[in-house]
């Protein structure tokens, strides 16, 4: 059995699509970040980031070894229960690697970036939130690039690399760029959001943060601050404004890129 916390978030999402994938048993317990229960003590002791997600595999690495960092969580998982979604050698095995750390390195924190200043309406204009909603866009264009001469990231076969990227890939149109300029990974995401595994672990996601409590409202600005690890008070966030935009989810998968 494993023990899995998180919330609606790509990075949540991933480890949700793999747990799928290799039919594992897992609880889920939701972690509210927003409003800082990912603070608390005992969510502290499995994870001093304070970040989701963790897993805690009693049948593994054992109740006293929690894994964090979504990265991590994946080649933990992979190697773990021997699935070749993470080749064992050769060089598929360092190209699915080299792939993987590229969502590490790039994709998720330039993405993220972009979603952090749509957050707060008197930055969303700013010089950083377009750098960074250029360095989104260069992302994408690697990623199709990539599709362009390899079916998958890893290679020729479905692999962790994909997992990973996959659940960042709702947020094209959000973050105002245009779906008709990556059509490789337009297909490809396509493609992905049809595998049984993935529905199966949204749906989860979709139940995590349904667990939430009733009376959760909004945070406070202070919350927010802490949720940003701001060490002083920043920007005003607009949530209802980040919601009221419009449409934000284009494809099964955007119904749970959150985070």
């Amino acid at each position: 059995m494993i023990d899995f916390y998180g919330m609606g978030s790509p990075n949540v999402l991933k480890v949700a699509i793999l747990l799928e994938e290799l039919g594992l048993e897992y609880r889920s317990h939701r972690v509210g970040v927003l409003n800082g229960e990912n603070y608390e003590a005992d969510f502290l002791k499995l994870n001093p980031i304070a970040k989701v997600p963790v897993i805690i595999d009693h049948d593994g690495a054992g109740p006293d070894q929690p894994i964090f960092e979504s990265g991590a969580i994946l080649i933990y998982l992979a190697e773990t229960y021997h699935s070749p979604l993470l080749p064992s050698s050769g060089s598929q095995r360092w190209e699915t690697l080299q792939w993987l750390m590229f969502q590490m390195s790039l994709v998720g924190p330039m993405l993220g970036q972009v979603n952090h200043f749509q957050l707060q309406p008197s930055e969303e204009n700013s010089y950083a939130a377009r750098r960074y909603r250029d360095q989104a866009a260069r992302a994408l264009k690697i990623i199709d690039d990539r599709l362009t001469v390899s079916p998958f990231l890893g290679g020729e076969n479905y692999s962790i690399a994909d997992i990973a990227v996959h659940p960042w890939m709702g947020y094209i149109t959000r973050h105002q760029l245009d779906e008709n300029d990556y059509p490789k990974l337009i297909e490809w995401r396509t493609l992905l959001d049809q595998r049984p595994a993935f529905k199966r672990g949204a749906a989860a996601i979709a139940e995590m943060d349904a667990m939430a409590p009733a009376n959760t409202g909004l945070p406070t600005d202070q919350e927010m601050d802490k949720f940003f690890a701001r060490r002083s008070p920043g920007p005003k966030v607009d949530l209802l404004n980040y919601l009221g935009k419009g449409p934000m989810f284009t494809t099964e998968a955007d119904k749970h890129a959150k985070d």
